[in-house]
């Protein structure tokens, strides 16, 4: 299977790049920090994907790897709610990035059930 043909590996690329693209504006001292922490949280729900469904040979592997990219997404709705709550983000913009990480949780979680019904 090739990862980009992936709906939500897809969404989550492209709201990583957006995240990505966004913190770059945080203020100076927030770059080693909750900037950061936010691309790699964002990205590595994209890695987590990338890497699981290239274990496909065993589905143990996959659901392993879908359930940290789970988890990173959780992350990612957290450091969201910092950069809002610290004036980072507008209330509207963190709706949307909250919104689109909630559908990638679903899908992730959609995609959860289908593998580890392959156990």
């Amino acid at each position: 299977m090739l990862i980009d043909k992936l709906d939500v590996f897809r969404k989550a690329y492209d709201l990583s790049l957006a995240i990505h693209k966004r913190s770059l504006s945080f203020p100076k001292f927030e770059q080693y920090e909750l900037a950061s922490q936010m691309r790699r949280s964002s990205k590595s729900i994209c890695s987590n994907l990338g890497e699981g469904m290239g274990k496909q040979a065993s589905s143990k592997d996959v659901v392993r790897f879908i359930r940290m990219a789970l988890g990173s997404c959780d992350e990612t709705r957290i450091w969201l709610k910092y950069a809002v709550d610290l004036g980072y983000i507008e209330a509207e913009e963190y709706g949307n990035f909250h919104d689109g990480y909630c559908e990638v949780g679903r899908m992730l979680t959609g995609l959860l059930k289908r593998w580890s019904a392959k156990i």
